[in-house]
């Protein structure tokens, strides 16, 4: 079996044309099948659903590129849990006709071990339901071949001695072991077939000596004749098991969290390492953006591209990297290659950009191109373009990009040095605007990241935030200039800031809008949140703990590490009160600046014209100076009676259904009842009550849990003092050091609340969550003169200007291909009945999408765009279910006609088009 492109690509190009046609032949032949087929064997809690789909085409349009083949089979054996996302969209939706795998719970497995359930129908969706469901096979045991059948050079196992003139012939014992452990598994499964995986980790280098063996068990089983054995691959033993007809159990929901024993659930790993998770999730969203306007531009045979940066992100989904499972140098790799990728990425932003905003006249003068930086710290508030100082000659230009196909209205916060400042948009006229102090966290978080990653001293000037509204059409982008203000009149209005009186039990309350939220003065805390809008009025409470990891050194022991959470103590993270708090209010957004402890901040916005909560975080260096690993949690606390019950959503799309202490696949019993209720999350996690629904969104992939009824729990950050014993043999201890000197890592990131009647929450989860996903791109250029808004394309949108994409509809792949053609993907954002207005059938104009061009022809294809739709649904196994499992009623969006061009697509439904043009006209020209 061939597996992961990533190294299978890096062997190849380096063999000689006979071999790779040696190969090819063996592939043709079926003894070589390549099987999952993307760059790498993903993790399944921790990634994005549009990285899966991003890296797993890759993987296959290379594979169908090189050897005309579409794998068949999903082989995600050694990711520690498994997602329902995995079973419906990078299985089923992939043109796979099974999956397999073998981490699951140990109680999970020894129930179906006994039930024989290890192998079932899986329906990952409850919106597609039995229209996307995959075979999907669990090992007995794990991963490995039976005991005694391992064959590594000086490996444990006899191998068989077949020469009866030695003294150790032994054939007929080892033909008898090799019978006995087959019969033990068959009476694990249904039908008279069995798989052994021959191999495992660390274990397979030295393909003569198992080889050798294979042959020989081989030869003598099949003469013996109580078992008949063969070299096979998992697409001839899924055929074999389809041919049997058997009945299959239904399988719904997921595979998390896993537990390998009493005391180890392996839900840690949602949070290790948050830099490189946020880091990896802040480029994803990028790299979508830039994709689009490689194609606005046009593609270019040579020059900058996007290509180093897919390839960076499509291995850094691996089950060992985004997971935060791999050592520290492993980790620096990674990092070291997403900066690459994204390094050639903002030069092609950077072009297309300055080819999109050029005039006609202005484009005939190489000297007018304007040139474009971007500020990828500005989450530590480092601009240096936006840093500068303006004078009445020279102004910034920011172009704000947004890459979601419907109109966006935001504010846009970048760090300035001056308070005399004006913007205007991108007709001339004044926008509203607001400083706001930079918070001495900002500065110091900036001065010390911005000398450990780039080697050289801020020399930073900025005192403030600039914060004003931006209005950005979709596929778009809008100009905003900020220039010296001429009159203190028209100048930005600098927000007052004020200190809360301790000591008199009063409150206070912030928000300019229709949200308000009252905090306590001597305790610094959120007390109530209100929504006039909606009538909401709840208490609610945010505040901060950790839990200090058990500090075992052996499986026995079992401690906290990258892999495992087992928490031994919990502790509250009360504020000290050495430093008061500080209220800045203005008159586009209100904030709270909050020093909790020494290694402990926190900013809590609230937007005029938005309904939400933004907060932003920055923690670290955690303190381990007293011998105890930390895992650092936020909580938000309300009075919903929430009877045990929460959601999280899976890899960003469908939300599952969550029951504290409690599996539907088993009866479970609880021994850690903190780790064992923990789930990932990648877009948000939301509890509801009879009339009201609590929800959270975040901004990178994270743990949480509701251990409380209308409580909801995030861990942030992981510092810890042992190894779990889990394979990375280095204890999970980030530092960042600066000229030798090392501190335990800072993490700053975001999450995001907000109350709404129940039944309503949906609509900001799914609408927010894609402007989390897909913040606007900022890109600068310094202007002299103030001619920028006559002089140049100062707004533009790729759709035409009478259309917006359905509020329920995002484009999560518009990119051009090496031959010309377009890769689109639209997905739908709503599962059914998730909304009352946009859980419904919704179409797609693609005239209107590409206005200007002629659309020639236009085919479906699987989501990674290896075969065409239709031919996929043709070969597609039909397993048939046992009981009365539910096997049809799913309607799906019909076929696009040639004419009308218009794309239909069903709840939680992505549908994948190659669209040919007549020809691939220039947007900007």
């Amino acid at each position: 079996m061939l597996l992961c492109q990533a190294f299978f690509q890096r062997w190849w190009r380096q063999q000689s044309d006979v071999l790779k046609a040696k190969v090819k032949e063996l592939v043709d032949y079926g003894q070589l099948e390549f099987i999952n087929g993307g760059m790498c064997m993903h993790d399944e809690a921790t990634p994005h659903y549009i990285d899966l789909i991003d890296q797993t085409t890759l993987g296959h349009r290379f594979i169908l590129d090189e050897f005309g083949k579409k794998p068949r089979v999903g082989w995600q054996i050694d990711p520690f849990g498994h997602s329902a996302v995995q079973a419906y969209l990078l299985g089923a939706e992939m043109g796979f006709d099974s999956l397999y795998f073998a981490r699951i719970d140990y109680q999970d497995r020894a129930k179906r071990r006994n039930d024989k359930t290890l192998e079932v129908i899986w329906q990952g969706s409850r919106s597609l339901s039995s229209s996307s469901q995959i075979f999907t096979g669990i090992f007995p045991v794990h991963y490995d071949p039976p005991d005694g059948f391992t064959f590594e050079i000086n490996d444990v196992s006899d191998p068989i001695q077949d020469d009866d003139l030695l003294f150790n012939y032994n054939v007929q014992q080892r033909v008898d072991d090799f019978v006995a452990a087959a019969v033990v598994q068959a009476n694990l499964t249904r039908t008279n077939h069995i798989m052994w995986a021959m191999g495992t980790d660390f274990r397979y280098q030295y393909a003569v000596s198992w080889f050798r063996q294979m042959d020989k068990f081989i030869h003598y089983v099949n003469l013996d004749g109580r078992v008949n054995a063969l070299y096979s691959t998992p697409s001839v033993y899924t055929d074999a098991k389809y041919a049997a007809k058997e009945k299959w159990p239904l399988k719904t929901g997921d595979f998390f969290p896993y537990a390998d024993r009493e005391n180890a659930y392996w839900t840690g790993y949602f949070t290790s390492r948050p830099g490189l998770k946020g880091y990896v999730r802040m480029l994803s969203g990028y790299y979508l953006a830039a994709r689009q306007l490689e194609f606005f531009k046009g593609r270019s045979s040579s020059g900058p591209g996007t290509d180093v940066l897919a390839d960076a992100l499509a291995i850094a989904q691996h089950h060992d990297a985004v997971s935060g499972t791999e050592r520290q140098h492993v980790a620096a790799d990674y990092a070291l290659r997403l900066s690459i990728g994204y390094k050639e990425a903002e030069k092609v932003v950077e072009s297309s950009l300055a080819m999109l905003t050029s005039s006609t006249l202005n484009s005939m003068h190489i000297d007018s191109i304007p040139k474009f930086q971007q500020c990828p710290l500005l989450n530590i508030s480092y601009c240096p373009p936006s840093e500068a100082n303006f004078t009445s000659e020279k102004s910034l230009v920011i172009i704000a990009y947004n890459s979601l196909g419907w109109k966006r209205e935001d504010i846009i916060r970048i760090p300035v040095s001056s308070e005399n400042l004006v913007v205007q948009d991108s007709d001339g006229r004044e926008v509203e605007s607001q400083l706001l102090p930079l918070s001495n966290i900002s500065s110091q978080t900036a001065n010390y990241y911005v000398k450990a990653y780039l080697g050289v001293p801020a020399n930073r000037s900025a005192r403030y935030w600039l914060a004003f509204s931006a209005s950005v059409p979709p596929l778009g982008f809008s100009t905003y200039v900020i220039s010296s203000a001429k009159t203190t009149d028209s100048r930005s209005m600098i927000s007052t800031v004020y200190t809360p009186e301790v000591g008199d039990g009063g409150t206070f309350e912030f928000g300019q809008g229709n949200l308000k939220l009252l905090y306590s003065s001597n305790e610094g805390m959120l007390r109530h949140y209100t929504n006039k809008r909606n009538s909401v009025n709840a208490d609610a409470k945010q505040s901060y703990g950790y839990y200090t990891g058990y500090n075992g050194t052996d499986r026995v022991f079992q401690a906290s590490g990258a892999y495992v959470f087992r928490p031994n103590v919990t502790f509250s993270v009360d504020p000290e009160g050495q430093v008061p708090l500080a209220v800045i209010r203005g008159s586009l957004l209100d904030e709270v600046h909050q020093q909790i402890n020494t290694w402990l901040h926190q900013v809590t916005r609230v937007y005029k014209t938005k309904e939400h909560v933004e907060v932003e975080f920055t923690i670290g260096p955690i303190p381990v100076d007293d011998g105890y690993g930390k895992e650092i949690i936020a909580q938000i606390s309300t009075a919903l009676n929430t009877n045990k019950t929460f959601y999280t959503d899976s890899n960003g799309r469908d939300f599952i259904k969550r029951i504290r202490d409690y599996r539907s696949d088993w009866d479970l019993e609880v021994h850690q009842p903190i780790a064992g209720n923990y789930y990932p999350i990648n877009l948000g996690i939301y509890v509801e009550d009879e009339t009201r629904e609590l929800s959270v969104l975040v901004d990178r992939s994270v743990g949480g849990s509701s251990l409380k009824d209308g409580q909801i729990e995030l861990m942030l950050h992981r510092r810890l003092l042992n190894d779990d014993s889990r394979g990375v043999g280095e204890v999970l201890n980030e530092e960042t050091c600066v000229l030798q000197k090392c501190k335990g890592l800072t993490v700053q990131g975001k999450y995001y609340l907000r109350i709404d009647p129940r039944g309503e929450g949906a609509k900001w989860r799914r609408t927010f969550g894609q402007e989390v996903y897909s913040p606007l791109l900022l890109a600068f250029s310094e202007e002299e003169g103030n001619t920028w808004l006559s002089s140049h394309v100062t707004t533009f949108s790729a759709i035409d200007q009478s259309y917006t994409l359905p509020n329920n509809i995002a484009v999560i792949t518009l990119q051009e291909l090496q031959s010309g053609a377009v890769l689109l993907r639209l997905a739908h954002l709503y599962e059914t009945e998730e909304d009352k207005d946009y859980s419904v059938m919704t179409n797609v104009e693609l005239k209107k999408l590409f206005p200007g061009k002629k659309i020639t022809k236009v085919t479906e294809m699987s989501l990674s765009a290896n075969q065409e739709r239709k031919e996929m649904e043709k070969t597609r196994l039909e397993w048939k279910l046992e009981g009365d499992a539910d096997e049809g009623g799913v309607v799906r969006g019909g076929e696009v006609d040639p004419v009308k061009l218009v794309v239909e697509l069903a709840p939680m439904e992505i549908r994948t088009f190659i669209i040919y043009f007549d020809y691939l006209k220039v947007f900007g020209s």
